[in-house]
């Protein structure tokens, strides 16, 4: 595959083709931001059970640990997959600990909010804003809880019997439980 460089064309709302890379990248993150935000009009979610708190077994971190991939995208924390998945027993209670934390806090560590956003064109008129999407990169451990989150969200799925069970997919055992 072929990667082009230099030759996104990028125009701002009159038409202008942007030349600064800084305003380029502003024109396009206005564009995600408008694309991607929030309906500021939505109420806030309220827990049915706001004592419950998260507990993350070591378990289902060394699960997750071992499916880091030898080639997962280092975020901009720079800490790389590999660096997490060797470091094996020794940091899963450190991890599941801070996982909890960060759960049951509703607070994640300042390093977990920031991404890394690349652009990607996918067709049509090159100088088109619209015509690019973006890719996120995180670091590797915020994507662990984001896993941790969505195994989360199956097992309430399922428990719940929100899903049927031609919806295989969801249905995979989790690690994670609820304690009242």
């Amino acid at each position: 595959m072929k990667r082009r460089k230099g030759n996104r064309e990028i125009k701002d709302h009159n038409g202008t083709i942007i030349t600064d890379t800084t305003e380029e990248a502003n024109i396009l993150n206005s564009h995600y931001a408008f694309v991607f935000c929030c309906d500021s009009n939505i109420s806030e979610i309220k827990l049915a059970n706001s004592d419950d708190t998260f507990i993350i077994s070591t378990k289902m971190v060394r699960i997750r640990l071992a499916k880091i991939g030898r080639n997962t995208s280092v975020g901009p924390d720079g800490v790389p997959g590999e660096i997490l998945k060797l470091s094996g027993d020794a940091m899963t209670p450190n991890l599941a600990t801070l996982r909890e934390m960060s759960l049951n806090n509703t607070d994640t560590p300042n390093d977990w909010k920031v991404a890394t956003v690349v652009s990607i064109y996918k067709a049509g008129d090159r100088s088109a804003v619209s015509n690019y999407t973006h890719i996120i990169l995180n670091s590797v451990d915020c994507k662990q809880l984001e896993q941790v989150i969505a195994w989360y969200l199956r097992r309430v799925w399922v428990n719940n019997q929100y899903l049927y069970e031609g919806q295989h997919e969801f249905n995979r055992d989790t690690h994670v439980k609820v304690k009242s």
